[in-house]
Order: structure tokens, then sequence, then C-alpha cells
């Protein structure tokens, strides 16, 4: 009988080394903390303007030189407007106030000669 006692404690101690070890390992494993965020998708609707009363103001002293476009847009908001007046041509930048459309082609100077069609791109 008296053997049998030295294999039950060495089993006990070496059960409890284990588990000793065990919650070690647990109390010093990292954790993360990751924040809520949200993803989605959607859609929307793109629609285009509508140009109209559509003026070229000719230069004074160089009537082939234009001086200025003007045109009314709808819908009105439009905050960027540009516009070119022949492809791969310059572009010139344009002042709307309330869907009335200004823009100076003086530089670089606009002609007659190489105005072939009018692109307005706009955008609010």
């Amino acid at each position: 009988m008296f053997r049998l006692r030295y294999p039950r404690r060495r089993l006990i101690v070496v059960a409890l080394a284990a588990l000793a070890v065990a919650c070690g390992t647990y109390a010093f494993t990292a954790s993360n903390t990751v924040p809520g965020s949200t993803v989605g998708s959607g859609s929307g609707t793109i629609s285009g303007y509508t140009v109209s009363s559509i003026v070229y103001t000719l230069n004074s002293t160089t009537p082939t030189n234009l001086d200025q476009v003007a045109f009314t847009i709808a819908p009105t908001a439009a905050t960027t407007v540009k516009v070119q007046l022949a492809s791969a041509g310059a572009w010139y930048t344009c002042t709307n106030s309330a869907g009335s459309v200004t823009c100076n082609t003086t530089s670089p100077q606009a002609t007659a000669a190489a105005a072939t069609q009018l692109t307005v791109v706009a955008t609010q």
C-alpha cells in the first residue's frame, strides 16, 4: 500500500502543475478591441443639364476672335461649369449666376474658325 501513494502524489502534483501553467497562460493572453464599423453599397441616378440660349461674343477689334460664350443652364445649381470649343481644345472656366453662365475664352484666345463644337461639362 505504501507504494501506491507515491504514484498518486506524483499524478496529483503533475496535474496541479499543469493546471497552474494553463491558468497562467490564460491570464497573459492578449485581447483585441475592434470598434464597430459600417459598410454599404448604393446607387443614384445621374442626369444631365439642359443648355440653351447660347450666345458667342466676338472681339470688337478682331472679330475673328471669340471673347466669351454665354448660355443658360438648367438645373441652375451647377457649381462648376467648363466649356470646350473644339475637340481636344482648351477648357474654359465659367461662372454661373442662377443659371446664367458666362465663359471668358480669351486665355488662350478662342477663334471663330477653330470653334467646331461646344462641349459643356457641369456638376453640383
